[in-house]
Parts: structure tokens; C-alpha cells; sequence
């Protein structure tokens, strides 16, 4: 999911400290040092960053594996496609359901080897290079204290009283803002674009990421955003907050997932692979719910926190495969941009 904060910098004066303490450091450690495995693992900023799950899940792998984990922060799919072969990455975590088919391109990525069969998604999964850890469905977030007539369909949201304002992403930019036109596309086919002029009038502004549009929403600039349908969980479960709530749309949500493949060519096969096998244990599994606001892909329900029962859940969830939104991406983003731009 896109929970995006800065990334915490050192200061000057502690690398220092750290280097002087480096430099004294009796030669004969260097070799044990140098004996310790580096797992690196390329990830999105908010899935590194101290808020995310990235620092738990290092502190339990680290656990078992006898490994140093170390995260990349970038920006993944483009990354991969620069360095190619040349890649520094062993696995690579946070790519979205949208972008397997880009990510796949590349031939960077071997098969993960794990069963399928247990997989708890709403949608079938036989991808066998690309791992599904966290999923949810793209949803429109209001506040219930100040929005009480929520919209029930897509018609209902741009039927809204015109003092009520909505805040999107840009789908060029955001995988948030990609599954939004997708999720009007997959809804309204050929008459898309003829939607967007409808709902113009009720954007408040498109933000180039998740974090900008959230913030507009929870300081109050904006009535509605869009976000996903675990939002709410983790107002509940960090605020102690049941005022934000998803709109349920009578024609489904948007299904969206984020997967973790490891790289063909890394340095590190059996690390790599133990990071995968990893991924679908309980350990890991458990912390999705409460760290990374997601479901989980393989949880028994009874070790879920209890907030997640009270979340609104969609009727049911539409998904495009990798070849489908290839086949409509570009159409649907210029559909967008054109309705948005008259």
C-alpha cells in the first residue's frame, strides 16, 4: 500500500561518531564482519521507512536467517529496468498487481517455489514468479461525523451535493490513482471519459502520490478521498478513531496486491530464497494486518486484529490481469487526463 513517510536521515554528527567508532575497531573483527550474508531487498520508501512493516520484517528474518537485511529505497519498476543484469537487488518487494506485467519484462525475475494452494485472496493466483504478500480493494474514505449520506455507487458520487469535494491521485504517478481509472473503466467501458467529465466538478485537486491526498483528506480539505478499503484499520488500530469509513459501491472494488519476486541472477539464491519462504509464514503474515494495514494472503482469522471485522467490505472485488491492463492502461489514463483537462 502507498503509506508514504519521509524516510528518517541521521544527523551529520552521529555518522561521525559511528565512523570514529569504526576506525578503532581491532583489525582481527573484519572477518567476521565480512562473513555475514547481505540480503539487499529493493522497496518503496514507505514499505522501509520506520512507520512501514520493513523494520519488523528485517528484525524477524535477521532472526532466523543469520543475514544482514538490508533495504534499497527507489523507485522499483524503473530501477530494474536502468540497471538490468546489473541490478544490485536479490528480491525485490511492493510491486503492484498493475505492474507485474512491466516487472516481468525485464527477465530479471525466477520463480518463487512456493504452494499456492493456501492463498486466502478473493481472486485466483497462479502467478508462479510473483508472490502476493498484502491485498485490498481501492475504496472512497469519508469521515462519518461530517459525511452522512455516503454514496452507495458511482452515480451516487457524482450526484453529491456540490459543497462536497473529492481528492484523487495521479494515476501516472500513484498506483492508488492507476487503480482508480481501472476501477472506472472496468465499471463503465467505452463511456469512461464521459464519467470523468461527470465527476470533475466534485475533484478538489489530483496529487501526485497517496500521502498528499491523505492529508488533504484527514485535515479536513477534502470530504472524500481515494484510498483503500483497510484505511479505517489503521485509524482504529493506531488512533483508536471509528469516524473513517469506506464507501461500499454496489458495483465492486478495485482489487489490488503487492508481490515480492526474487532476482534470477542474485548473489545470494539460497538467502533469496529463504526470504520468499518466509514471506507466506505466520511471522510475517501476522504483521500485514497490523503494521502495513493490508490482508494478509495466508492468515488463519482468528490471529487477525479485531478491527478488521468491522471494516465495510465490497460485494465483490473486479481485477484486470496483466495482460488486460496492458491492453487498457494507456486508453484509460488518456481518457483521464482529457475529461480532466477540459
Amino acid at each position: 500500500m502507498e503509506y508514504s513517510i519521509p524516510d528518517f536521515l541521521p544527523s551529520f554528527f552521529g555518522e561521525r561518531a559511528m565512523l570514529k567508532r569504526l576506525l578503532f575497531i581491532p583489525l582481527l573483527a573484519t572477518p567476521a564482519w565480512a562473513e555475514t550474508p547481505v540480503l539487499t531487498v529493493y522497496a518503496s520508501t514507505s514499505f522501509a521507512s520506520e512507520w512501514g512493516p520493513g523494520p519488523a520484517i528485517e528484525t524477524a528474518f535477521e532472526a532466523v536467517c543469520g543475514c544482514d537485511l538490508q533495504y534499497r529505497t527507489t523507485e522499483l519498476i524503473p530501477s530494474l529496468m536502468l540497471e538490468g543484469a546489473r541490478t544490485e537487488a536479490d528480491v525485490v518487494i511492493g510491486i503492484s498487481t498493475d505492474e507485474t506485467l512491466r516487472a516481468r519484462a525485464t527477465g530479471l525475475f525466477s520463480p518463487h517455489n512456493q504452494d499456492l494452494g493456501s492463498l486466502t485472496l478473493p481472486v485466483e493466483w497462479t502467478d508462479n514468479t510473483f508472490l502476493p504478500f498484502n491485498y485490498g480493494d481501492t475504496a472512497f474514505i469519508y469521515d462519518n461525523t461530517k459525511l452522512t449520506n455516503p454514496p452507495t455507487d458511482f452515480e451516487a458520487l457524482v450526484a453529491l451535493p456540490e459543497d462536497v469535494k473529492i481528492v484523487i491521485q495521479d494515476p501516472r504517478s500513484s498506483g492508488a490513482g492507476l487503480a482508480l481509472v481501472l476501477w472506472v473503466k472496468s465499471v463503465y467501458g467505452d463511456q469512461a471519459e464521459a464519467y470523468w467529465q461527470r465527476l470533475a466538478p466534485r475533484i478538489l485537486t489530483v496529487t501526485k502520490g497517496w500521502s498528499e491526498a491523505y492529508g488533504l483528506f484527514t485535515s479536513g480539505e477534502a470530504d472524500m478521498v481515494m484510498s483503500y478499503i483497510t484505511s479505517p484499520a489503521y485509524h482504529m488500530i493506531v488512533e483508536q478513531d471509528e469516524t473513517k469509513v469506506a464507501a461500499i459501491f454496489s458495483e465492486g472494488h478495485y482489487f489490488t496486491a503487492e508481490v515480492v519476486g526474487q532476482i534470477a541472477g542474485t548473489d545470494q539464491p539460497e538467502l533469496a530464497q529463504s526470504f520468499m519462504d518466509f514471506v507466506l509464514s505466520p511471522t510475517f503474515q501476522e504483521m500485514i494486518p497490523r503494521v502495513n494495514f493490508g490482508f494478509p494472503v495466508k492468515l488463519d482469522p482468528s490471529l487477525m486484529p479485531p478491527e478488521f471485522a468491522k471494516l465495510n467490505l465490497p460485494p465483490k472485488s473486479l481485477f484486470y490481469t496483466e495482460a488486460e491492463v496492458a491492453a487498457i492502461q494507456d486508453e484509460a489514463i488518456a481518457e483521464w487526463q482529457r475529461a480532466l483537462s477540459q
